[in-house]
């Protein structure tokens, strides 16, 4: 499916945004962990579709240069995406994860605190910010950013053992 963009005042307004309101309604109220996933993939999707043909293909080329370990090739067509298409949500959560996996947690924060200004809703951002929240030893606020990942999406079976999992370790620390 592609977005198609209305322009107004020089500003792109998303028509796949009644999608995503619907999708995300349909997430919460999901019944089974199965229909959950189910959707969860219909939004990533539609994430994934940029404001323009042109966006959605270098999203690609740089989620393909980052799974074949071209993590420079990657970062150059993220940064060029944002440049050119600083309102599209995924570039920034990718670019995000990019810098997470080079170590390069100050950079991972910043883009993933942009992905969640432009998309708050951005439950994989979210739980990026959880994992980077526990690997810093960040416990309270590790769990804080997975219930923040149950309050979009209650059934994802990730949050849910993160934070049972951060709140047992954190009665431990405190004994």
């Amino acid at each position: 499916m592609f977005m198609i963009i209305i322009f107004l005042a020089g500003l792109s307004l998303p028509l796949n945004a009644a999608t995503l309101d619907q999708l995300f309604d349909q997430l919460k109220a999901a019944e089974t962990s199965t229909q959950a996933a189910n959707i969860e993939e219909d939004i990533w999707q539609t994430w994934l579709q940029g404001p323009t043909d042109t966006a959605t293909e270098q999203l690609a080329s740089a989620v393909r240069a980052m799974n074949q370990g071209e993590l420079t090739l990657a970062l150059v067509l993220l940064d060029e995406l944002i440049e050119t298409t600083p309102k599209y949500a995924e570039a920034w959560n990718k670019r995000a994860t990019l810098h997470y996996i080079m170590g390069n947690f100050s950079q991972s924060f910043a883009d993933i605190e942009q992905t969640i200004a432009l998309e708050p809703r951005h439950f994989g951002a979210w739980s990026g910010l959880g994992l980077m929240f526990e690997k810093l030893g960040q416990i309270d606020a590790a769990i804080k950013a997975h219930q923040a990942v149950l309050d979009i999406y209650p059934a994802s079976p990730f949050s849910r053992m993160k934070v049972e999992t951060l709140m047992k370790q954190q009665r431990r620390d405190s004994i």
